[in-house]
C-alpha cells in the first residue's frame, strides 16, 4: 500500500512539473536569438521613466508602408507606461534624403500632416520624391512654403539628427526595416518574428519583460 502511495505521489509530482514546464514554455513563446536579439551594450533611450518602443523605418520601403496600419492599430491601444518613437533608417547615403524629410517635418511641427501622406505619395501615387526639389514641392502641397522647407531641410539641426540616425542604426545592428527596438535593450523585426502581427506580439512581450524588470529593481 505504501509503495502504491509513493508511486501515485511520484506520478502527481511528475504531472505538476510537466504542467509548470508547459506554462513556462507558453509564457516564453518568444526566444532570444530567434524572435528577437539583445543589444550588447544597451543603447541610450530618448525618454526617461517609461518603456521606449522605437520603430525604425524608411519611406522608400514597401514593407514599412505595409506595416503602417499594424503599428497604427497598436498605437491606439498602447499602454500608458510606453513611449513610442520613430527613427528613419539611414543604411545608404541616398536614404539620408528621406531621413532629412522626416526631421524637417518634425522640426516644423507638421509631422502629423506629412508622415502618412509621404508614404502614400511614394507607394500609392508612385511619385519620385528623390531630391530636395521634389520634396519641397510635396511639402508645399501640405502647407509648408518651399523657402521654409529649404531652410529647415538644410539646417544644422536636421543634418545632426540625420547623422545621429546613421550612427544609431549601426549601434542597433539592424539589418533591415521595419524594425522595433525596445528600451534600447532588444531589437526585433517582421523577418525574425514571422509576420507583422507577430512582430507586435514580440514587442508586447519585450515591453512586459522590461516592465517586470523595472518593477523588480524598485
Amino acid at each position: 500500500m505504501k509503495k502504491t502511495s509513493r508511486y501515485i505521489f511520484y506520478l502527481f509530482g511528475m504531472l505538476v512539473a510537466t504542467l509548470v514546464a508547459m506554462a513556462q514554455e507558453a509564457k516564453d513563446e518568444f526566444v532570444l536569438g530567434k524572435h528577437y536579439q539583445a543589444l550588447v551594450p544597451a543603447q541610450p533611450v530618448q525618454t526617461a521613466g517609461k518603456i521606449e518602443v522605437l520603430e525604425i523605418f524608411w519611406y522608400g520601403c514597401p514593407h514599412c508602408y505595409d506595416f503602417e496600419p499594424f503599428i497604427n492599430r497598436w498605437l491606439s491601444t498602447k499602454p500608458s507606461d510606453v513611449e513610442f518613437q520613430r527613427m528613419p533608417a539611414v543604411f545608404r547615403p541616398d536614404w539620408a534624403l528621406h531621413a532629412k524629410a522626416y526631421y524637417t517635418a518634425e522640426a516644423l511641427g507638421v509631422l502629423d500632416k506629412i508622415h502618412t501622406p509621404l508614404f502614400k505619395a511614394i507607394h500609392e501615387d508612385k511619385r519620385k520624391l528623390n531630391d530636395e526639389s521634389s520634396l519641397a514641392e510635396f511639402f508645399s502641397e501640405h502647407g509648408v512654403s518651399k523657402e521654409e522647407f529649404s531652410t529647415s531641410f538644410n539646417s544644422f539641426t536636421v543634418e545632426t539628427k540625420t547623422s545621429q540616425a546613421l550612427h544609431m542604426v549601426r549601434q542597433y545592428g539592424i539589418g533591415g526595416v521595419p524594425a522595433i527596438v525596445v528600451n534600447g535593450k532588444y531589437h526585433t523585426s517582421a523577418t525574425q518574428a514571422g509576420s507583422y502581427e507577430q512582430l507586435l506580439k514580440v514587442t508586447d512581450y519585450l515591453v512586459d519583460k522590461e516592465r517586470q524588470g523595472l518593477a523588480k529593481s524598485k
